[in-house]
């Protein structure tokens, strides 16, 4: 039967063609152990999704409970926009010598990288959303990415443990420290993206989920 509600994609580039091709399956009835989840950070130059712009995107994979750090992707983009009062932050300044991409360029890279893998980040709405939002500046549909936020996650680890705080958002920094994990590398979106993925990997031996719906359950 024709999906006549499906949207006509035929004049989107060919690199968001072949990304959404790949969302073709039920991958909620996936085992964890058999699922490839994409752990990320952005690295922006402030807090709004309009306004500011990303710097830089650091992701790592994470399958069958085991981190890949040979796969991993970091890319920097070009600058129209700059921020000072952000260079302590994230340590990166307009004229540093990295390759840069223009951030069309940089989401193409990034959408070849992520496939339709299942993608994770802490407080992930902020990242997603700046994504997002360069999406639509380069005229692009939003992602078509599952979500998991690692804050979420280790928020249902505290409940199982009966440490329940309904209403606290926990930082990275605090997960990090519960799990003792090195933060040396925080503040680059790389060095964030793999303290992310280990302390993921911790929340997913203590939650013991198997199929991945078990994971998105509230």
């Amino acid at each position: 039967m024709i999906n006549w509600f499906k949207k006509d994609e035929s004049h989107l580039p060919e690199y968001w063609q072949k990304y959404s091709a790949k969302f073709n399956k039920n991958q909620l009835e996936q085992l964890v152990t058999e699922t490839t989840f994409v752990v990320l950070d952005t690295e922006t130059t402030g807090f709004d999704q309009e306004k500011d712009r990303i710097l830089s995107i650091g992701c790592v994979k994470v399958k069958d409970n085991k981190l890949l750090v040979a796969n991993s992707f970091e890319i920097y983009l070009k600058q129209e926009k700059f921020n000072p009062d952000t260079v302590e932050i994230h340590g990166l300044i307009k004229h540093e010598r990295f390759e840069t991409f223009t951030e069309e360029k940089a989401l193409q890279l990034f959408l070849k990288y992520i496939g339709d893998s299942i993608l994770v980040a802490h407080h992930a709405g902020f990242d997603i959303n700046m994504i997002n939002a360069a999406m639509k500046r380069n005229h692009l549909p939003k992602l078509k990415n599952r979500v998991l936020d690692t804050g979420v996650l280790y928020r249902k680890t505290r409940i199982i443990s009966n440490f329940i705080d309904q209403h606290k958002s926990y930082t990275l920094d605090e997960v990090a420290l519960a799990y003792n994990i090195d933060l040396k590398d925080r503040h680059t979106a790389i060095g964030d993206a793999f303290i992310t993925a280990i302390a993921f990997l911790k929340i997913l031996g203590r939650l013991k989920r198997k199929k991945l719906k078990e994971l998105f359950k509230k």
